[in-house]
């Protein structure tokens, strides 16, 4: 079995080399780059099966970073590292297509759990192949892509989640705190305030359909109308 390929950003020399020695005793594969420049080039020559960024580093920080990579790839998962705690830099990172974050200081073990849960998601996407009906739309989960007529737009992986799970409670309401801890890994206030982002991101993308409404049902959740 192949290792998996880690793209690791952190402009903290220490922290990189221990983060890189810890992941690389557990059979993964690491690549470490001192800022973000060094990180881009470095995922252009060879595609990582996920990336953990650092959200300030010199040349450029990890949301501009990731906004450049999520412009040419929706699927691989992204984990922000930071010291950051305003709720205005989580909902950015998500809204930028973050899959998670992880606030210093963290323990190795939390961080390795999290990679591995982020690539066990996808590699369940990558199972599904079918086009599913929504509307005038089609959606395609492992691809991540809605389609209506010849005009595809990709999702991010939270987008793709989100709706998937949407969808399997079509016309029903489906619970906050479930979609909360079944993508976001908990349901505190700050991830609350990611889910909502996506949401709002997911109505533009549902918009030109006028059957399909996603509705905010107060105290409870969200009900997809269709």
């Amino acid at each position: 079995m192949s290792k998996i390929n880690v793209l690791l950003a952190e402009d903290e020399l220490a922290l990189g080399m221990i983060i890189q020695e810890s992941l690389e005793s557990r059979d993964f594969k690491v690549r470490l780059c001192g800022d973000g420049q060094k990180a881009w080039e470095s995922y252009q020559e060879q595609k990582p099966d996920i990336l953990v960024l650092d959200v300030m580093m010199p040349k450029k920080d990890g949301f501009s970073l990731a906004a450049e990579i999520r412009k040419i790839d929706p699927h691989t998962p992204i984990i922000f590292l930071t010291s950051k705690s305003q709720t205005e830099d989580v909902v950015k990172g998500f809204g930028l297509g973050a899959n998670d974050y992880v606030r210093k200081p963290f323990s190795m073990e939390e961080l390795i759990v999290r990679i591995k849960a982020h690539l066990d998601r996808l590699r369940i996407r990558q199972n599904q192949s079918d086009w599913i009906i929504l509307g005038k739309y089609e959606f395609h989960p492992t691809r991540q892509l809605l389609k209506l007529g010849d005009h595809e737009q990709p999702l991010t992986s939270r987008e793709s989640q989100l709706l998937q799970i949407l969808l399997q409670n079509a016309n029903d309401i489906t619970d906050r705190t479930l979609i909360l801890n079944q993508i976001w890994g908990s349901d505190d206030f700050f991830n609350a305030r990611s889910m909502d982002v996506f949401i709002t991101k997911l109505r533009k993308k549902l918009q030109d359909d006028p059957a399909i409404q996603i509705l905010n049902v107060r105290g409870y959740g969200f009900k997809l109308v269709c």
